[in-house]
């Protein structure tokens, strides 16, 4: 296999390898140019994404600045919608549905690195080039779910529809469909019922 199979399949891969060197670094430039783009810009902006996230869902709209590791392995259904500073390190496949909206400053995180120094640190290849070891996991997140502000989402986690994760949130395991979840770590507090509609909360004020 590989290095970038390995990658994706959430084996044990060196980064350092060059075809995935080379893919980082052209991800981390498009990532700027996109940032430099004022939002009126829409057609510089639109083919500057074609190249980074190729697999993105008609009316996809991301407000910038972004920052993406590969941006190839991210994919977005309609409507997806990110506020700013969204960082995504797609080194394991991480896949948006429809109609989800994330606030300002989210990560979407799969690398995992070891827990055990001895693993984790630095080490020289024979011809003195640095690496490490790292593995990563997928992440998904379903349709219409609401990712508020400074929420991570860390690797192997899958969030279900209709979900909204609150502010500040440190997303480290599943979420069930129709769940309002939050806290670090983060819990689900309660399922989204009929309750919640805004024709009754409007009657509230």
């Amino acid at each position: 296999m590989t290095e970038t199979e390995k990658m994706l399949a959430g084996k044990i891969y060196d980064p350092s390898d060059k075809s995935l060197a080379t893919a980082r670094a052209r991800a981390h430039a498009l990532s700027r140019k996109y940032n430099e783009t004022d939002e009126t810009e829409e057609e510089k902006r639109a083919a500057i994404l074609d190249e980074l996230v190729p697999c993105r869902g008609e009316g996809s709209y991301f407000q910038g600045p972004v920052y993406f590791d590969y941006g190839i392995y991210l994919k977005t259904g309609a409507h997806f919608y990110a506020n700013f500073n969204l960082t995504v390190l797609d080194c394991c496949p991480v896949t948006i549905g429809n109609d989800v909206m994330i606030g300002p400053n989210c990560a979407l995180v799969t690398p995992v690195h070891p827990l055990r120094y001895q693993d984790r640190n630095m080490r020289l290849k024979p011809d003195g080039t640095p690496f490490d070891y790292e593995y990563a996991k997928p992440i998904t997140i379903g349709d219409n779910c609401w990712l508020a502000s400074n929420v991570t989402v860390c690797g192997g986690v899958q969030i279900g529809n209709g979900c909204v994760i609150g502010a500040g949130s440190v997303v480290t395991r599943d979420v069930p469909d129709n769940s309002f979840a939050a806290g670090n770590p983060c819990r689900v507090i309660r399922p989204i019922t009929e309750a919640d509609a805004i024709e009754l909360k409007r009657q509230l004020f």
